[in-house]
């Protein structure tokens, strides 16, 4: 086989291992091609090429006494190189570290306490200013980070076992085929601590997939919770959340990095979610503050969704808790931001910080006063769907800038990747691994549509007697301290279409309320959603964006791909 072949063979094969390509070619153009035998060089081809490859090449000289040039056809040197490019450059695989907060939002400025993150994370590797998670709620979202998939595909509708949070279906038919197990049948030494999903109350065995798992008992708190600590239930009364979770996840990279096996460790404080209880040592922070007033800051709109349009402007108590939420959501993410320096300190006291890719993200967004909606997240808005997204990690050079479009649904076929696993078919994820392979800081830009969707989940079950609506309403999160504004209804059921290309940044969402109601925004005119042109657009932009949406609620695997 000529070494053209081998050259051509090489990049149709795997672009991502260009790095040794070159070693390669010229080792197996050497050995194939200008040395006599195998036998005569065991040693070093031994000691060159992996042990899969080896045995192969022991295999067919057995069988034939001749020169290695003419025993080995085509086929089976293919095989064999197949064989050792399984391995990585590296002796181990990447460690990996993924980091999620609670319901911190982008538009709000809600990097803004942590600053020490931005800086070894962000600073120190990659800034992803479009990202977004697939459903605005914990559940669905947090599930299609676990499984790669759409929540159309992986059925978590909402926060509810009936919604499929944490019921039958995920620990049977999801579970064994998300993330956490996939590393962990490849090698990877797993621990989990936090929140893991909404209805998680810690019976039966530990959740596939973890060698170490301390998972929090229902939604977020931070004082008086209870942990499954791998195969016991402990109940913590006065201990922050935060700092606990530091010092376990802490105390597991001391002991992880001293072995010969990769890790992936997911981390998920309860910042900044409800009820915003900051660590003693930061209460009064930002006291000083008040929410953003953006332009959209109490304004009733009346383009909008029946919903959002059916609120009225908020009265001054209200605003007041929403200015005392808003502090303490930020006085929250201080403790996050020690988390993370504590973590990166220890990864890089063992000398593990270079072959660790670390992921700071949020399951969702948030909103605070926008278009007169109090405080929550479950709408299209960039308050509720833009989240953080930052990374370091080997290959990925400091300060690079990513403007593609990208989802939580990547984020495991993009771990995978990093640890030299085929991403399996039913993921509708794609990896962003190339992405983040480039030495410039501002790096190529990729057109990409992604999907959001949301199924609303006001039942009869959800009625409020603090509030004057009637049960038959089938209204939810209405609260006192919310003025009795009910943020989510049986029929706040949305598909969007999130349009980020060459000169276009849109987003088009159709709902499924009885008005099939129509709403989209040109972000780069209108950042703030202030106004809908979804009736607007010419019939044709229509149809074309209503045919792609169509396809994304619809699509599975590689067909999601848009």
């Amino acid at each position: 086989m000529s070494a053209k072949i081998l050259k051509s063979f090489y990049l149709i094969y795997d672009l991502k291992t260009l790095k040794i390509i070159g070693l390669r070619l010229e080792l197996f153009s050497l050995l194939f091609c200008h040395w006599p035998t195998l036998e005569d060089h065991r040693c070093l081809l031994q000691h060159y090429l992996c042990k899969p490859g080896f045995v192969i090449a022991q295999i067919l000289c057995k069988q034939k006494k001749t020169s290695i040039c003419s025993m080995i056809s085509l086929a089976p040197l293919i095989t064999l190189i197949l064989a050792c490019l399984g391995r990585a450059t590296s002796e181990k695989a990447p460690n990996i570290l993924l980091i999620l907060s609670d319901d911190q939002d982008v538009e709000l400025r809600g990097m803004f306490p942590m600053e020490q993150t931005i800086q070894l994370l962000g600073f120190g590797g990659a800034l992803f200013h479009n990202a977004y998670t697939p459903t605005p709620i914990c559940c669905p979202a947090r599930t299609s980070l676990l499984t790669g998939m759409y929540a159309h595909n992986h059925g978590t509708r909402n926060n509810s076992v009936a919604g499929g949070c944490y019921g039958p279906h995920w620990w049977r038919s999801l579970e064994p085929r998300a993330l956490p197990h996939i590393l962990q049948q490849h090698g990877y030494n797993t621990f989990f601590g936090g929140k893991y999903l909404n209805q998680y109350w810690g019976a039966g065995d530990v959740p596939k997939g973890w060698n170490h798992f301390y998972g929090l008992h229902g939604n977020s708190r931070y004082y008086n919770y209870t942990l499954r600590e791998n195969s016991g239930n402990v109940h913590y009364e006065s201990t922050y959340l935060t700092d606990l979770l530091k010092d376990r996840a802490a105390d597991f990279l001391r002991n992880a990095t001293q072995s010969s096996e990769p890790f992936f460790a997911m981390v998920a404080p309860p910042a900044a979610h409800e009820p915003f209880t900051p660590a003693p040592r930061h209460e009064g922070v930002f006291s000083h503050i008040e929410a953003l007033r953006t332009p959209s800051f109490n304004q009733v709109k009346q383009d909008k969704h029946w919903l959002v349009r059916a609120a009225r402007r908020l009265p001054n108590e209200t605003i007041n808790t929403i200015d005392k939420y808003f502090q303490k959501r930020w006085e929250t993410l201080l403790a996050v931001d020690e988390l993370v320096v504590t973590l990166v300190g220890v990864l890089n006291d063992t000398q593990s910080l270079e072959n660790t890719y670390i992921i700071y993200t949020s399951d969702n967004g948030y909103h605070v006063g926008q278009f007169a909606q109090p405080f929550d997240k479950r709408q299209p808005y960039e308050t509720d769907i833009n989240i953080p997204l930052l990374i370091r990690g080997p290959g990925i050079a400091p300060e690079s800038h990513i403007d593609t479009a990208v989802s939580l649904v990547d984020l495991a076929p993009t771990i995978l990747a990093w640890a030299d696993i085929d991403t399996p078919s039913y993921m509708d994820g794609q990896s962003f691994h190339e992405l983040l392979l480039n030495n410039r800081r501002r790096v190529p830009f990729f057109e990409r549509s992604l999907l959001i969707e949301y199924w609303g989940e006001g039942t009869v079950a959800t009625y409020n007697s603090e509030c004057p609506w009637p049960a038959k309403d089938r209204l939810a999160q209405c609260t006192p301290a919310a003025d009795c504004h009910c943020q989510d209804s049986w029929n706040n059921t949305y598909a969007c279409l999130r349009n980020i290309r060459h000169r276009e940044d849109r987003i088009y969402c159709e709902f499924r309320d009885g008005e099939n109601f129509l709403e989209a925004y040109d972000l780069q005119l209108d950042p703030f959603q202030m106004t809908n042109i979804a009736y607007d657009l010419l019939p044709i932009e229509r149809a074309l964006y209503s045919l792609r949406l169509k396809n994304l609620t619809q699509c599975s695997g590689h067909s999601c791909f848009l």
